[in-house]
């Protein structure tokens, strides 16, 4: 490192710092800004949204006498599969007063690992609705195994009712603007991970551009007298070549006028 090069080094060092130091507010805003966006698009959602409401019916498969409690897990998880299809083949539809659509979009049914009972929970924009669709649902299921106990020697009783929700079952606005602020603040962190550092970048390419050219400036510099005294070096050699005839210098020019000497 030549002490020319030391002044350029030091001001492309303060520029780079003073680069860095122009970029860092707008990244520190990124986070808060994607925060409160978040915050306010889930308010609004939970605000404008329709409210919905869910209600749940329980079902219970009874072993029969003579079958095995195993068979009875068997066929409530077959039962829990099947249950919108059974609903929709009875007449689930007409006691809720539903579209055979609505109520298979508005059904699910849920087995428990540990006993053989189905939950059934609708959802709907009307808490009778939801009550009468998980009731429905559990009606044509009780309907069904009644008429398969015969061959299958299980029993499928409701084990309880639906209750008319009074809450809805989605999110309030509190609740959906904390989780919009959330997955904001999530989204502004991955952005600032995956956002290349451009002011960073820009300043470490100065840097390295002026430290190329000031190590060529030094190399130019430190070259000249190099140039100068291999030049002076050859003129010398040559002149003592053309003095001394006996004198074996390689090259093609030398060579040319050893023959022009003969002749």
């Amino acid at each position: 490192m030549t002490p020319r090069t030391l002044p350029v080094r030091r001001l492309l060092g303060r520029l780079a710092r003073r680069v860095a130091r122009a970029g860092r507010p707008g990244r520190a805003w990124t986070v808060p800004a994607a925060v409160l966006a978040g915050a306010v698009a889930g308010g609004a959602y939970g605000l404008l949204s329709t409210p919905e409401y869910a209600a749940t019916s329980y079902v219970v498969v009874v072993p029969g006498e003579g079958s095995d409690p195993a068979g009875a897990m068997g066929l409530a998880q077959a039962y829990g599969k099947v249950a919108t299809d059974v609903a929709l083949t009875g007449d689930a539809a007409v006691w809720a007063r539903v579209s055979p659509a609505t109520l298979r979009a508005s059904v699910a049914a849920a087995t428990s690992p540990d006993a053989p009972m189905i939950s059934l929970t609708a959802r709907s924009d009307r808490p009778e609705t939801a009550a009468a669709m998980a009731d429905g649902v559990a009606r044509a299921l009780v309907q069904k195994g009644a008429h398969t106990q015969a061959s299958t020697r299980v029993r499928v009783v409701q084990f309880s009712r639906a209750t008319t929700p009074t809450a809805p079952a989605s999110p309030s606005a509190p609740l959906a603007a904390l989780v919009g602020a959330a997955g904001g603040g999530l989204l502004g962190g991955l952005f600032l991970l995956v956002r290349p550092k451009r002011g960073t970048a820009a300043a470490g390419g100065a840097a390295e551009a002026g430290g190329a050219a000031a190590d060529g400036g030094g190399a130019a510099e430190g070259g000249a007298p190099a140039d100068g005294g291999g030049a002076r070096g050859s003129a010398a050699g040559s002149g003592a070549g053309s003095g001394g005839r006996g004198a074996a210098v390689p090259g093609p020019a030398v060579k040319g006028a050893s023959q022009a000497g003969t002749a």
